[in-house]
């Protein structure tokens, strides 16, 4: 099965557009203030509105208000739902829409006992722990960690680059992967030709 490619990070039009001709199947929007790569609910449902079929827009929250959850989602009804900070399986349900939630992984952690918390997920996402960031941190984390026995569609982050993301699809075997600054001039800014190697890397052109 093809692994799927989702581009975080996106902040501008001319970046959303450039990574969908490259064959990303869904793209990242951060709404976390404390984030360099955060988007204004205005300007990401503006970028949405914009991109072609067949592509799904993640509006990524953590620990967000509802009021701030609708005045992104509830203009476009394409979104789907990231939920990075501490919200339960209720929390996510609420907003009847396809979610998926996302864990630091720490070595000590029971993955399969976090995943069965949230048995109304489309998908989950696992990404580097990092004390006090919610995500995005750079980092990888130790793949071996992974039960091979996931009963979710596994989204792999963290660290990932086109140098590793080759290795990534082959040990891991992801539905999806998820890269922010592997491909990036600057946070928040991406490189097409960093975003070549990447989607070459992960065999997805």
């Amino acid at each position: 099965m093809r692994c799927r490619v989702k581009i975080c990070g996106i902040t501008n039009v001319e970046d959303a557009l450039m990574v969908c001709r490259h064959g990303a199947d869904a793209l990242g929007f951060v709404f976390y203030a404390k984030s360099p790569r955060y988007v204004s609910p205005e300007k990401a449902n503006d970028i949405v509105a914009q991109l072609p079929p067949f592509i799904t827009p993640v509006a990524l929250f953590v620990n967000a208000e509802e009021a701030e959850i609708r005045t992104v989602i509830d203009r476009n009804p394409r979104w789907m739902i990231q939920f990075h900070g501490d919200e339960d399986e209720s929390a996510c349900l609420h907003y009847q829409r396809p979610y998926m939630k996302a864990f630091r992984v720490k070595k000590e952690d029971n993955i399969i006992d976090l995943i069965d918390a949230y048995p109304s997920a489309s998908a989950v996402l696992l990404d580097a722990y990092k004390a006090g960031v919610p995500g995005g941190t750079g980092e990888m984390f130790d793949w071996s960690l992974i039960p091979s026995n996931l009963n979710k569609p596994l989204v792999l982050a963290g660290g990932l680059t086109p140098e590793n993301v080759g290795q990534a699809v082959e040990q891991v075997a992801p539905y999806a992967i998820d890269v922010s600054g592997g491909v990036e001039l600057s946070k928040g800014l991406k490189s097409e030709a960093k975003v070549t190697a990447f989607m070459n890397g992960a065999k997805c052109e």
